[in-house]
């Protein structure tokens, strides 16, 4: 298998990898994805993941907390998953940067983008933490933010459904999938797949993003070959 993209940004939902449990992480999904990027970073590709928080941590969870204050402790939960990320991924013997939107030096460095350059070349995986580090800005915004900001060839996004629809598949089992779209469908079709200033920022930056399911046999290492898979958004 050959690549198609040179350099990435992989964007995974904390929903995700917390498995069937919907809480915390599982260890056999987190297995998969890492194996899968082993064999993406053997192929030469420059890999940059963007994690979410929704497994430890997501909204305001029902209270009536500071939204701002909410959004921080989101922030907070990137970064469990993403340190935790870093130790299964350096396990396999690739050195691995957490870099974070919000300065928490102990533990992880901040994001640099001309470092984040410089761990590229010297083979590094790179995991960007605490989003954009602003509130009412979330992990999708972040995701296209650094796929912009370090010219990635496509912005990988690893769901739980294999593609975006017109409905929820999970309640409507007549909903229809989209092989393509347009970013302008996001918003004029008021799809909830993908945010609207994430699509944006994408439609103005000419970045693709591919969504798909992450449960599916090498969905990530066939998304990064090109194989026609889940939801493709472009301005073609």
């Amino acid at each position: 298998m050959e690549p198609k993209y040179k350099r990435i940004v992989l964007k995974l939902s904390g929903e995700a990898l917390a498995g069937p449990q919907k809480f915390g992480l599982n260890e056999g999904v987190v297995s998969m994805v890492v194996d899968q990027l082993v064999k993406v970073h053997a192929m030469g590709v420059d890999i940059a993941l963007v994690i979410g928080g929704g497994n430890f941590w997501r909204g305001r969870q029902g209270t009536n907390m500071d939204r701002t204050v909410a959004d921080q402790m989101g922030m907070l939960a990137t970064v469990m998953n993403s340190l935790a990320m870093m130790d299964a991924i350096e396990k396999k013997g690739i050195p691995t940067r957490v870099q974070t939107a919000l300065n928490m030096i102990s533990v992880a460095e901040p994001y640099v983008l001309r470092k984040a350059l410089h761990h590229f070349e010297k083979g590094r995986i790179v995991i960007m933490a605490c989003g954009t580090g602003n509130p009412y800005c979330s992990t999708d915004t972040a995701a296209a933010q650094r796929a912009c900001e370090i010219d990635a060839d496509v912005l990988l996004m690893a769901k739980n459904v294999d593609g975006i629809y017109d409905s929820d598949p999970t309640k409507n089992p007549n909903a229809k999938k989209y092989d393509r779209l347009n970013f302008g469908d996001i918003v004029n079709k008021g799809l909830k797949a993908m945010d609207a200033t994430a699509a944006t920022m994408c439609m103005e930056n000419n970045i693709p993003v591919l969504a798909f399911a992450l449960g599916e046999k090498d969905s990530i290492l066939r998304a990064v070959c090109g194989e026609q898979m889940g939801t493709l958004i472009s301005n073609g």
